[in-house]
């Protein structure tokens, strides 16, 4: 067999079965907020109203009204994951609670490649996120979810962000529908980006940090 016949024999399978698996996973026992995707945390930032999250390059920086679409009232803890064409793609619930809303926002122009990420990521070279146009241009799906943590109320957003070879985004849920941590409610199809948003409050132990690789459903992202 040739090495194009090999080649493409590969592709195919990662193209066609390899992406689409769908290992099982063990949500934790402990009461927290877990990863929403497979990937590599890019950035973990607690932020202000009106102050940039991050500094991408020269005269472009992201604001919490960038990544949501819609401003914040308050404080709020925001943590990227970065997913690779060769993690699981599936998202799944940080958190138990009710679907507010599920809402699509097109990019704000073509969308942009993951790929100056994706190689900083590689070769392991902090801030992730420099040069990553992708986090304030590219369309986003954001669900929020009204949950609860340690007995207090707790709305979580779960933003879906799309590489330029993104196929789309899923979601699986609707406004009303009752949703399980861990439980499977989306997917983006090939690359992307996974951020997640929650009220920042005194006392609360953020257990990852940029760099840390996680997985949907079962890694403890904060408490």
């Amino acid at each position: 067999m040739s090495a194009a016949a090999l080649g493409a024999g590969a592709y195919a399978y990662w193209r066609y079965v390899w992406f689409w698996r769908n290992p099982a996973r063990v949500t934790p026992a402990a009461e927290g907020v877990v990863s929403a995707a497979d990937g590599t945390v890019v950035y973990v930032k607690t932020v202000a109203p009106g102050e940039a999250v991050v500094s991408i390059k020269q005269g472009l920086s992201a604001r919490l009204a960038d990544i949501m679409r819609e401003d914040a009232d308050a404080p709020k803890l925001l943590i990227g994951v970065f997913m690779s064409p060769f993690d699981v793609h599936h998202n799944r619930a940080p958190i138990s609670g009710e679907v507010e809303f599920v809402k699509h926002h097109p990019g704000r122009g073509a969308n942009l490649h993951m790929g100056p990420m994706h190689w900083r990521i590689l070769r392991r070279r902090e801030p992730y996120y420099e040069g990553s146009g992708h986090i304030v241009q590219n369309e986003r799906t954001v669900t929020k979810i009204r949950g609860r943590l340690r007995g207090e109320e707790l709305s979580c957003y779960v933003v879906q962000i799309a590489a330029k070879t993104v196929a789309g985004i899923d979601s699986y849920v609707k406004p009303g529908e009752a949703v399980q941590r861990g439980a499977i409610f989306g997917m983006i199809r090939i690359g992307s980006q996974v951020d997640l948003v929650l009220p920042w409050r005194e006392g609360m132990r953020v257990r990852v940090r940029p760099g840390d690789r996680v997985r949907a459903g079962e890694t403890l992202l904060c408490d």
